[in-house]
Formats: C-alpha cells, sequence, structure tokens
C-alpha cells in the first residue's frame, strides 16, 4: 500500500464482507486503526479483526445498524473510547431489496433508503461531530476529518426493479456534495466512490455462471468484472492526504460502465 494512514483512526461501515471488507484490510495495511462495524455478523466481522491482528494491525469488532439512531451513537461512543477519537469514515454499508415497482412494499423502499442514505446520514452527522470535538491535528492529518462515501453508478444511471435502491444512490451524491460545501472551510473532506460492476455476494447472480458473466460483461467496455480491491484503492487513497484537496468528487470505478457501452459498437 502506498499510501500512508500512520496515526488514524478509520470506521468502515459494513466492513464484515465485500468492498467494505477490503477496506477495512487495506486500511489498516496503511496504518490505521480500524473499526470494523457490521450488523447481524460476527463472525466474518471477527474474521476480519483477525486478519488484520495477524499482519499486526489493531482493530475491533462492533455491531451496529447504521439506520438506527441509538446504534450509531453507541459506536460512536465506543470508538472514541477504544481509539480516542475518529479521522476517517467510510460510508459504506449498503443493501438491495429489488422489486418491479408496481409491487414493491413501503417496507422495502423504507428499508433501503433507510440503510443506504439515512444510515449514510447518521453516520456522517456523528463523524463529523467527532471532527469537530477533537479539532485539527496537523500532526496527523491537514485535513480535520475524512468521509468516503459508498454510492453508485446508479447515482445517475437509472436500473428498472431498483427504484429503491437507485434514489438512495442519487440521494448520496447530492449528500456528499453538500457536506463538502458546508464542511470544506472546517478542513473536513467529503468524497465519495461509484462503483459498477464489482465481484460481491449482494449481485453474485450477475457474475456466479458463465453465462450471466459474458452478458455483464458486455456492458463493461474494460471487458472485466471489478474486484473489491479496484474501490479500496480508491477509498484509501480518497481517506489520505495524497488527495488533500479533493473534495465533493465522486470517483467512477465501473470500467467504463457508464459510458454508454452500447454506442462503443456504433456505425462508425
Amino acid at each position: 500500500m502506498s499510501v500512508s494512514l500512520k496515526g488514524q483512526v478509520a470506521l468502515v461501515t459494513g466492513a464484515s464482507s465485500g468492498i467494505g471488507r477490503a477496506c477495512a484490510l487495506l486500511m489498516a495495511e496503511a496504518g490505521a486503526r480500524v473499526a470494523v462495524n457490521h450488523f447481524k455478523d460476527a463472525d466474518h466481522a471477527r474474521a476480519v479483526v483477525a486478519e488484520i491482528s495477524d499482519k499486526g494491525g489493531q482493530a475491533f469488532a462492533i455491531d451496529a445498524d447504521v439506520s438506527n439512531e441509538t446504534d450509531v451513537a453507541r459506536m460512536m461512543a465506543a470508538i472514541v473510547e477504544r481509539f480516542g477519537t475518529l479521522h476517517i469514515l467510510v460510508n459504506n454499508a449498503g443493501i438491495e431489496m429489488d422489486s418491479p415497482f408496481e409491487k414493491m412494499t413501503l417496507e422495502q423502499w423504507q428499508r433501503v433508503i433507510g440503510v443506504n442514505l439515512t444510515g449514510q446520514f447518521l453516520c456522517a452527522r456523528a463523524a463529523i461531530g467527532e471532527f469537530l470535538r477533537r479539532g485539527p491535528d496537523a500532526g496527523v492529518s491537514p485535513a480535520t476529518g475524512k468521509i468516503v462515501c459508498t454510492s453508485s453508478v446508479h447515482q445517475t444511471i437509472p436500473w428498472a426493479g431498483h427504484a429503491n435502491y437507485a434514489a438512495s444512490k442519487g440521494g448520496v451524491m447530492l449528500l456528499v456534495e453538500t457536506l463538502a460545501q458546508e464542511f470544506a472551510g472546517r478542513h473536513i473532506r467529503v468524497n465519495a466512490v461509484a462503483p459498477g460492476a464489482i465481484r460481491t455476494h449482494i449481485n453474485r447472480k450477475a457474475w456466479q455462471t458463465p453465462d450471466a458473466m459474458a452478458k455483464l460483461v458486455d456492458l463493461i467496455p474494460y471487458g472485466r468484472i471489478g474486484e473489491t480491491q479496484d474501490v479500496a484503492r480508491a477509498v484509501a487513497w480518497l481517506a489520505s492526504d495524497e488527495s488533500d484537496y479533493i473534495t465533493g468528487t465522486t470517483v467512477v470505478i465501473d470500467g467504463g460502465m457508464s459510458l454508454f457501452a452500447a454506442f462503443a459498437k456504433g456505425d462508425g
């Protein structure tokens, strides 16, 4: 890992698997002490902590539903008690509950919005509160705090059958930009990553068979599915001082999926 997060404390939400797991491991490799958030997935979270510890890093697992205000407050208090403060929030936890729109239940709508958007609001609010309480520490980082939110290419690409998910990610995009604008003067940086098709458990149906993979790759000009490390490297860079002059930006990590792949085979 080329970037350094030495001396910093990071919270990664949804860190027991997938993109969150890769981010937690890479943050620790870069020198951060890591809070590994999970929700009812203690075994996998403990495995992430053990992997970090085996490599000489410091981490602990904490169970919290990011859509629950009390859980988020408890999680932040535990981090401050354990590590003293927080420098980096990776706002990653997210879910999908797919449905044709005319059949989508209010529960499906509210749960996805609750985790994917309200959860990012609650965690960002708690993190910013801690950044402001602690204040600047130029010896650790020129930024008072860093937030990296996991959005999606579907913050801009409509997705039939996934109205709740697409709406949540569109909200994340403007939440990131608004927070970046509001807190830049206090040297709190807020950015996002927008993954495309990444090989994770949540979207396994899209890649687990050769036929499904072929159809998926046809949508990706770069010709391969993304891996969790592709996202984690960008997250670690955005959380590091290497990107200190960047705020309010979304880094799209999609192999060109959002470039209207069908037009790559144009008449010209």
